[in-house]
């Protein structure tokens, strides 16, 4: 029995090594007993929560997110029982001054500390393992948000996961707004999945939730912005409850460019 044991326990490391990626994208397990940037490279991240002043939620830099000491609240946190980085987002918080929704959520930055902000023209990859644990009605759990070149402060596409299980992308129309929505996959909540937002030739988003690829024309309207990434838990339910929300675990989450 006990050499039964033995094995079993290697077949589920095994299992999770080959499944989990975290730091520098390698595939290793992660450790439950650190924060989340002893997990994964949060070097190229900024964290905003979902506390502080009104309109002006507070952020948390990259390098207070670092190491396996870095910062963790029960905002951001480590899941002790499988590793995962999680982020709880109550539908009562403090917002942006452009949202009427709470977050816990990375921002991408630079790896000297300055704000990303890429041009469409390349090739650009946002990559994630995750499960949603709970949420009351959906959750943006990726995104690629609009940067400088001008006004706007819309998102060029954001990835929802709906509380009945389905996947949905949702594509701007223009920097002045409109979204058209696209579902592109179901699982249940409480079920890992993946996704891949990428972008190439400066022309097209390459959307791809577990393994099955769409694409997007980018409209020429968006041309002169810089963009960079998001992901996390955006909540997009709001009531004066703080104990309902999105709570959302990843396995894995890694950044490209070329």
């Amino acid at each position: 029995m006990k050499i039964r044991a033995q094995l079993l326990a290697t077949a589920v490391a095994l299992t999770t090594v080959g499944t989990l990626g975290f730091l520098g994208g390698s595939a290793q397990a992660a450790d439950p007993g650190v924060a989340p940037g002893g997990n994964f490279n949060l070097s190229v991240w900024e964290l905003q929560e979902p506390v502080g002043s009104p309109g002006s939620p507070t952020t948390i830099p990259s390098s207070r997110l670092q190491g396996a000491n870095g910062f963790q609240d029960s905002y951001f946190y480590t899941d002790t029982r499988d590793g995962a980085m999680t982020f709880w987002a109550p539908e009562k918080g403090v917002t942006t001054p452009n949202s009427n929704y709470a977050r816990s959520e990375l921002r991408e930055m630079n790896s000297n500390g300055s704000a990303a902000d890429w041009s469409l023209a390349g090739s650009h990859k946002l990559s994630a393992t995750l499960r949603v644990v709970s949420v009351t009605s959906n959750v943006c759990v990726g995104q690629i948000h609009l940067g400088s070149g001008g006004s706007s402060t819309k998102p060029l596409i954001e990835l929802y996961y709906h509380s009945n299980g389905d996947i949905v992308a949702g594509t701007e129309n223009s920097p002045d707004g409109g979204q058209t929505t696209h579902t592109v996959g179901h699982v249940s909540v409480g079920k890992t999945w993946t996704y891949t937002i990428a972008v190439s030739g400066g022309h097209t988003i390459d959307l791809t939730v577990n393994g099955s690829t769409t694409h997007y024309a980018i409209p020429s309207s968006f041309n002169a912005y810089k963009q960079y990434f998001k992901a996390g838990s955006y909540n997009q339910s709001s009531s004066s409850s703080t104990t309902k929300g999105a709570r959302v675990a990843f396995y894995g989450l890694t950044v490209s460019h070329s």
